[in-house]
């Protein structure tokens, strides 16, 4: 036998046997002795364990060794002792016992007391060398050293400068004695009420501040007094890091410690900003009230504290080219007030006003207008104002928020042509100068206002804008949201409902898929009857909630069409711009199509009118001359739409930080715009926009008139350019209370204002300049569209002859009365005298939602207006509410409204 298989001997009593005989004893409850006990050979192998890392444990057999090593840890199978089920302790003591050598499993893990608690003192402890190092680098800073700022600079489209503006900061330091004890009490009780009593800090604030800016959100101020002047003292300093906070922790903590209380309230209102390019207290006295500001009265200061809590909403004069929706002049007094009221009565509260005093300032202080910088006066004011607005409301996508560009720095290239700008001030002036004479007619011819834009159709750039008289003097934006209705400008809009969805089939239900409807062709037939009434898309007469009818006037209560169904072709009525035929034709569409149709060329939302009433189709709508070039612009660019933009990239020391890119959508197929267009050229042509022609050039174009002659318009466009101008009468003085729109009748020496007159005028006077130069390009040739409907009237759609004019006599107004009242429809026998009967209603309503409206317009057709109950109050104050429905904001402006 070989070596390697004889077996080796076993000894008396041990070996195997004994193995099994001691397993077998641990399985009736007795443990079996080690094999180290029985003095066998095996204590050799016993040896080898130890030798190879073992605890000195034996194992019963070489399997059960081999299964123990297999386990690992340095546990063996059976071993006994303190030590069992631990890892061996390290042949060197660990600084940092992680994971701990003595514990198993998850309580490896598990760190020890003595390790957190060392951890907890390293940590505190590099956190308080941190602070002593950072409190030691920094320093007090100082108001005069950082009083200065960089220009933001404005660039005409072709490179050349417009303007520099923002560096000129408006700021005088003034000595504490110098400031009224008034302001300091004012500011104190609205903002830090313990100012005098706190360290400066608040950790509360501090720790909001930068989780805030952590969470991707606008980093905010600090909550004292002496975080705030921190903050504007580093005002240069236009990061908006976690270091910067840290930074101002650290001044704050310093100015806390080293300077005086009196100093640092000093520091803070000489450095604040209050709106109007004014820093400091001294530069708002004289921005808010021309004067000193030792000479400020308690109201005064109340009133300044409450700007503090942002200028832009705060402001009486309103920042409507920031917000053109929320920060409204009503709206901003509404706030500025409240806020005063509010100082005031802290200050009683604080014992730092006696209430006798206190009862002298419940209004809001005479405040004078918000621009001084002769550099923005003209038109540059109202571009510069909508580059800004531009670049603030699209922050998403500029990347530049309202307090980046208070800091200055950058070059704004817009996309403003100068000469353009320049042609349309001059179109302008010219028949301001020539037609209104406030001296020789001051009934008629007061307040008299005009607005514009232009649009580039392949673009969407705004290439000019008329803004007012002056942005130094006029301070709204008649470019932007104004609140003047566009009247029978919006026809175009049904127009291009009826083609692109078409007409509803009168037996089916309301809602009606797309290949269930007839599409319309011009060449379709509606009523141009005189008091129409207005059928439903089934053929019943339409009704208001409380069962009453709708009766439709025209211009001048005539009937348009062949007798005597009336029936014109929708070219025809676009020509004339029949009402009745196009609030027919609205309701056969859906006047939600005809307002989806309105938004997918370019209007806003937050610009229409309700869609309660069928005089939507008819412009009660208050879009912006800016939208409406740009909605018009859509038409010119066969259905392709773009939004209207005025900056074309920003810049800054560092290189480019925004790059405007058009997206273009397709509002409408190139079949539908394309016979949009054709059919609004006949309007130039042969209808009421002649004066609008230009030899050798196609124009298409729509006149309006609204509702009492309050506003009139002309929108036309060439394939080059599209441009809106309007014209209405609205107090410039904000002295007024309860401001409206003004009727137009007997205005420039004119009977009645029609979009035919000198809104035309100036359209055709500045595009002949504006185009020049440029190739007269011809609009695409429309294929056929549609069907005709309405060929075989039926007998339903035909007046009866209790509906003849004769018999209901129009009442509006004629061209022998110099200020004639608007048309009033007379109501059927369902009606009642009430709010839809307008022979009942005083002349504070605009209209109504009755039977037909009032005034049809001029000879451009004109509106029907549908304002609720709410209008009258609203349109007093805030002209940005006249939207027709009293659900309007002002927000028919290039930026405003929820919606855009």
């Amino acid at each position: 036998m070989s070596e390697h298989r004889r077996k080796p001997q076993q000894p008396q009593g041990g070996g195997r046997a004994a193995a099994r005989r001691g397993q077998s004893g641990s399985s009736s409850g007795r443990r079996a002795a080690p094999r180290g006990a029985t003095g066998s050979p095996s204590d050799s192998y016993e040896s080898d364990s130890r030798d190879s890392g073992g605890e000195g444990h034996t194992y019963g057999s070489r399997a059960e060794a081999r299964r123990a090593a297999q386990r690992g840890g340095g546990r063996r199978a059976g071993s006994t002792g303190p030590g069992r089920g631990r890892s061996a302790p390290p042949d060197k003591k660990r600084i940092i016992d992680y994971p701990r050598h003595d514990k198993d499993g998850w309580r490896r893990w598990m760190p020890s007391w003595k390790f957190v608690t060392g951890l907890c003192i390293a940590f505190f402890g590099s956190m308080v060398a941190a602070a002593g190092i950072g409190y030691a680098l920094v320093s007090v800073p100082v108001v005069a050293e950082t009083a200065t700022a960089q220009n933001n600079v404005y660039y005409w489209s072709d490179g050349t400068q417009m303007v520099a503006t923002g560096g000129e900061r408006n700021r005088q330091i003034v000595n504490f004695e110098q400031i009224p004890k008034a302001m300091q009490d004012a500011v104190i009780s609205q903002e830090n009420k313990t100012f005098y009593q706190d360290s400066g800090i608040d950790p509360r604030g501090i720790a909001r501040a930068v989780l805030n800016m952590a969470t991707g959100g606008e980093t905010q101020g600090g909550s004292t007094i002496t975080q705030q002047y921190v903050k504007n003292a580093m005002l240069d300093d236009q990061s908006q890091t976690l270091s910067r906070k840290v930074k101002e922790m650290f001044v704050s903590i310093k100015v806390g410690t080293d300077v005086k209380k009196d100093k640092i309230l000093e520091g803070y209102l000489n450095s604040a900003y209050y709106g109007r390019g004014a820093y400091g207290i001294q530069a708002a006295a004289r921005a808010y009230f021309d004067k000193d500001a030792f000479k400020l009265n308690e109201g005064e200061c109340a009133f300044l504290s409450a700007i503090l809590k942002g200028a832009t909403y705060y402001d009486p004069a309103g920042a409507t080219s920031i917000d053109p929706v929320g920060a409204t002049p009503k709206k901003n007094q509404k706030r500025a007030l409240t806020q005063m009221q509010d100082t005031l009565e802290k200050m009683v509260e604080y014992g730092r006003l006696d209430p006798a005093t206190r009862a002298k300032y419940t209004k809001l202080p005479k405040w004078q207008n918000p621009r001084s910088n002769t550099a923005l006066s003209g038109q540059i004011g109202y571009l510069v104002d909508l580059a800004k607005a531009y670049i603030v409301n699209n922050s998403d996508e500029t990347g530049i928020t309202a307090r980046q560009l208070e800091r200055g720095g950058y070059s704004i290239h817009t996309t403003f042509d100068k000469k353009k700008v320049a042609a349309l001030e001059k179109a302008v002036k010219k028949v301001y100068k020539k037609n209104i004479k406030p001296e020789e007619r001051p009934e008629k011819d007061t307040h008299v206002q005009f607005g514009g834009a232009s649009v580039n159709p392949a673009t969407g750039a705004i290439e000019a804008i008329y803004g007012g008289t002056d942005a130094t003097k006029h301070f709204t934006n008649n470019a932007d949201a104004t609140g003047a209705q566009v009247g029978s400008t919006f026809k175009p809009y049904v127009l291009a409902a009826a083609m692109k969805w078409g007409v509803r089939d009168p037996e089916g239900d309301r809602v009606q898929a797309q290949d269930e409807r007839t599409k319309v062709s011009e060449k379709s037939l509606y009523s141009g009857k005189n008091r129409l009434k207005i059928k439903e898309y089934d053929g019943s007469i339409w009704q208001n909630e409380k069962g009453e009818q709708w009766e439709q006037v025209n211009d001048g209560g005539e009937s348009s069409g062949t007798p005597p169904d009336y029936m014109i072709d929708l070219r025809e009525a676009m020509q004339f711009s029949v009402n009745s035929a196009f609030v027919q034709l609205g309701v056969d569409v859906g006047l939600d199509k005809v307002k989806d149709s309105a938004m997918e060329s370019g209007l806003l939302e937050s610009s229409l009118a309700g869609t309660n009433y069928p005089s939507f189709s008819l412009g009660t709508s208050s879009p912006s001359a800016i939208r409406m070039a740009g909605s018009y612009a859509t038409f010119a660019a066969s259905g392709e739409q773009r939004d209207p933009f005025s900056v074309k990239k920003v810049t800054d020391k560092d290189g480019t930080v925004y790059t405007h890119k058009t997206q273009t959508k397709q509002a409408f197929t190139a079949l539908v715009a394309d016979n949009v267009t054709d059919v609004l050229k006949t309007v130039v042509e042969d209808g009421t926009g002649t004066n609008a022609q230009l030899e050798g050039r196609e124009v298409a174009g729509k006149t309006g008139t609204t509702d009492g002659n309050k506003s009139a318009w002309f929108v036309g466009y060439t394939p080059q350019l599209s441009t809106a101008i309007s014209m209405f009468r609205y107090p410039d003085d904000e002295s007024i209370k309860n401001r409206q729109f003004l009727k137009m009748y007997g205005t420039g020496g004119q009977d009645k204002i029609h979009g035919a007159s000198f809104p035309s005028e100036i359209w055709a006077d500045y595009m002949g300049v504006a185009l020049k130069g440029q190739k007269a390009l011809p609009f695409p040739t429309p294929k056929p569209i549609g069907e005709i409907v309405n060929d075989t009237p039926s007998p339903t759609a035909t007046p009866s002859p209790t509906e003849t004019e004769e018999e209901t006599p129009s009442a509006s107004p004629t061209t022998s009365e110099p200020e004639p009242e608007p048309s009033r429809p007379t109501p059927t026998a369902t009606t009642t005298c009430g709010v839809f009967d307008f022979n009942c209603e005083d002349e504070g309503d605009t209209g109504g939602t009755g039977p037909g409206g009032s005034d049809a317009g001029g000879t451009d057709g004109g509106v029907t207006s549908s304002p609720s109950a709410s209008q009258s109050e609203e349109e007093g104050t805030n002209r940005g509410n006249s939207n027709g429905n009293g659900n309007g904001n002002g927000s028919g402006g290039l930026f405003g409204g929820p919606a855009g």
